[in-house]
């Protein structure tokens, strides 16, 4: 009670200041206040359950944009929000999976640039049906990311570095198939159920925050409910470790590789009906880093072996919410990358402070257990006996 307590009066603290920040040094002030805040509150929810402390952070920061923009309550933004949330947080998930084998992907945005330009080529050039086209861009994703899998599992190379050439790469080629032309999908007929995917509702509710959903669901079983999801915790812990009890780490890792792919090729699909449009050159730019910023703000630690799909949905909420934020205020876009920044240096901030208090308690607790190994279990009987010798 006393940490919820200190919580509060922290929350009421920290409105002040943004009230004063705001007064002092408009936007842009709030902003920095905002950020002030996910350090703060990140760093004082230690002991309470990441998820937990990632909910009420996200209803924080929703009632401070709320309280300085009524639009941000508005249907349509709220649309818009859940639209961007289900769309981002679909790869965001594939990424969490990545990192919590102790990886990363980097070649997200460029892959969706490339499936873009490959979907609207299928579609409207060589006559492809739908179905076949979907298949398409989920044989190109999946195969991309097991052959990062591989060369990372079978040639000992580095995720940084398979995945940086992947963006470079996959980034030029879509350029280069293209001549640097913008490939659209125009007044095609018969593609109404794959707009509807991007930009249509179920219930009022936007289709690609639906997917997320269901999306979560499965890989949430998949994660805390299979034998594969505690191989995975298992291998980004300590992959030495899991190789010597018998887990086929090369696997498990080639495997997440591969789902990363395929949720790829899902938003990379709705991405691409929702712009209507694909530019090679612009087209998915630095989406990677979102999906990384969301997966690091929603617990998931660039070591490796912790991470949540609960948390990684409310950590893209909570990036989006900030880009939202930006948004509503008038400041020019270019800041989201500032924002992004911050988020994921707060981000690995946190994890690292909180590993350091981590490893300092159980420095403690073996002291103490040591210490109670050493003491008699009797200690008047140890007297007793020791002056019986003398």
């Amino acid at each position: 009670m006393k940490k919820e307590i200190r919580l509060l009066i922290l929350l009421l603290v920290l409105g002040a200041n943004v009230y004063r920040a705001y007064s002092a040094g408009g936007a842009f002030g709030i902003v920095i206040s905002v950020l002030i805040i996910v350090v703060f509150i990140i760093y004082r929810l230690e002991g309470i359950k990441k998820e937990a402390g990632l909910s009420i952070l996200l209803l924080v920061l929703c009632t401070i944009v709320a309280i300085y923009n009524p639009k941000f309550l508005q249907a349509i933004n709220l649309q818009n929000l859940a639209r961007q949330i289900g769309a981002f947080g679909i790869f965001s998930i594939g990424l969490g999976l990545v990192i919590i084998t102790g990886g990363i992907e980097l070649s997200v945005g460029s892959m969706m640039a490339l499936l873009g330009v490959l979907l609207s080529m299928m579609l409207t050039e060589w006559g492809w049906a739908i179905p076949l086209a979907i298949l398409g861009c989920f044989a190109v994703a999946m195969s991309l990311d097991f052959m990062h899998g591989l060369l990372i599992t079978r040639m000992n190379m580095q995720p940084f570095i398979v995945t940086l050439c992947g963006l470079l790469f996959y980034r030029g080629l879509a350029r280069f198939i293209t001549k640097d032309e913008t490939k659209g999908f125009g007044t095609v007929g018969g593609l109404d159920s794959l707009r509807y995917l991007a930009n249509g509702n179920l219930f009022g509710i936007p289709m690609p925050f639906v997917l997320l959903i269901i999306i979560s669901l499965i890989t949430w079983v998949l994660l805390h409910w299979s034998v594969y999801g505690r191989y995975l915790f298992a291998t980004g812990r300590n992959a030495e470790a899991a190789r010597y009890a018998g887990i086929n780490t090369r696997r498990i890792i080639t495997m997440a590789y591969v789902i990363s792919g395929a949720l790829t090729a899902i938003s990379g699909i709705i991405f691409a009906f929702y712009t209507n449009s694909v530019s090679p050159a612009n087209h998915g730019n630095a989406y990677e880093l979102y999906g990384i910023a969301a997966a690091v703000l929603g617990g998931c630690s660039l070591r490796g072996g912790e991470g949540s799909i609960i948390g990684i949905v409310i950590g893209t909420a909570l990036l989006q919410v900030l880009r939202n934020l930006v948004n509503l205020l008038g400041i020019p876009s270019s800041l989201d990358f500032a924002v992004m920044g911050a988020v994921i240096l707060i981000g690995v901030m946190a994890d690292q402070i909180f590993a350091e208090r981590r490893n300092r308690r159980q420095v403690i607790l073996m002291r103490e257990s040591a210490r109670a190994d050493m003491r008699p279990a009797n200690p008047i009987a140890a007297d007793h006996s020791g002056g019986t010798g003398e």
